[in-house]
């Protein structure tokens, strides 16, 4: 009897179900059972020997058999598919209790380390740090410092020109213009940072850092300028080492002199890096000059200042004994590790 077949299909088609052990498994049996080439769609061959009196209750008897199994196959599915995602989820489990992988620390580069440690030296005695932009104007990098037209320094083979107003800034310096043009002294400022210039050599290098220092002051004299660097130079290279002052120019102080000190490797006994001499350059220094304080606006009858500047890379080659300054900018890590 076709009544017979009907519940014999559903009963199988729900055992089949729910033995399933995976979704496509699932809707594989869901094709054979219910597609259109599935038992279900072959007996509705059967149904239509029957005569027009039995039809209807049988063809309702049919569509109530698959609509119970759709349901068993929605309850079955939904099972099936959360143990996959609950297996998928404990695979993937992140284990919070393993440690991490292992990563090599940083550490400051010796550039920033000179920077930070002279910043903290000269902090103590009242200087304070001021930065200025790298694209300065030629009006604030050569014409306020009084570094006339035709100097060495404006020239191409010397600076890089952006146009014809603006430069890479070749120092520091220009710092010290705006804080002259903007700030009321008396002041003690310091000014580090990138300089450029068009030189690449052993001990040259395009890029390079700079750190600058000028106090303005009533009654400011060369002897406050000494006490001052040698304090600094004690403080950085060691309490026994020495200073001395040569005779030099600078457009931008007058008088000017270039700061030696002993050497800090060979104890001024002489060495490779001081050249046997027993002492080595680390800067130019000197009262700033008249004019400079004039064309920023100040009256050099009332403010007199004094003006000092270091190579950073220069300071960390001497207090480190490094023999090429292109280490400082080549990332080998052999190098930057020593710090």
């Amino acid at each position: 009897m076709l009544k017979d077949q009907i519940i014999a299909i559903e009963k199988a088609a729900k055992d089949a179900f729910e033995g399933a052990t995976d979704p496509k498994g699932l809707y594989d049996l869901k094709v054979k059972y219910l597609g259109k080439q599935g038992d279900f769609s072959l007996l509705m061959r059967e149904f239509g020997k029957l005569p027009p009196a039995e039809k209807p209750a049988m063809g309702q008897s049919i569509n109530e058999a698959k609509n119970r199994l759709e349901e068993v196959y929605a309850r079955v599915e939904k099972k099936l598919k959360h143990a996959e995602t609950s297996a998928a989820i404990e695979k993937e489990r992140l284990d919070l209790t393993l440690p991490g992988p292992e990563r090599a620390a940083g550490a400051r580069h010796p550039i920033a380390m000179v920077i930070n440690e002279i910043t903290q030296i000269l902090a103590r005695v009242g200087f304070s740090v001021r930065h200025g932009p790298m694209i300065e104007t030629d009006r604030n990098n050569f014409t306020a410092l009084n570094i006339p037209e035709d100097h060495p320094s404006r020239d191409l083979q010397d600076t890089f020109y952006i146009d014809d107003k603006h430069v890479l800034r070749t120092q520091t310096s220009p710092i010290q213009i705006r804080t002259l043009e903007i700030e009321k002294p008396p002041f003690r400022i310091i000014a580090p940072g990138a300089v450029f210039r068009c030189d690449s050599d052993i001990s040259h290098s395009p890029n390079f850092y700079q750190i600058e220092g000028m106090l303005v002051d009533h009654k400011v004299s060369m002897a406050d300028l000494r006490g001052t660097l040698l304090y600094f130079v004690q403080e950085f290279m060691g309490k026994d080492t020495k200073t001395r002052f040569r005779p030099s120019f600078f457009p931008f102080t007058e008088p000017s002199a270039e700061v030696d000190c002993s050497c800090p490797i060979c104890k001024g006994k002489g060495c490779r890096m001081c050249k046997q001499s027993g002492w080595i350059e680390i800067g130019g220094s000197g009262l700033v000059n008249p004019k400079v304080l004039a064309h920023c606006g100040l009256d050099p009858e009332e403010w007199q200042g004094f003006a000092f500047g270091f190579g950073v890379e220069r300071m960390a080659i001497i207090k480190y004994a490094i023999d090429d300054i292109r280490n400082f900018s080549e990332n080998d890590l052999r190098f930057l590790r020593q710090f």
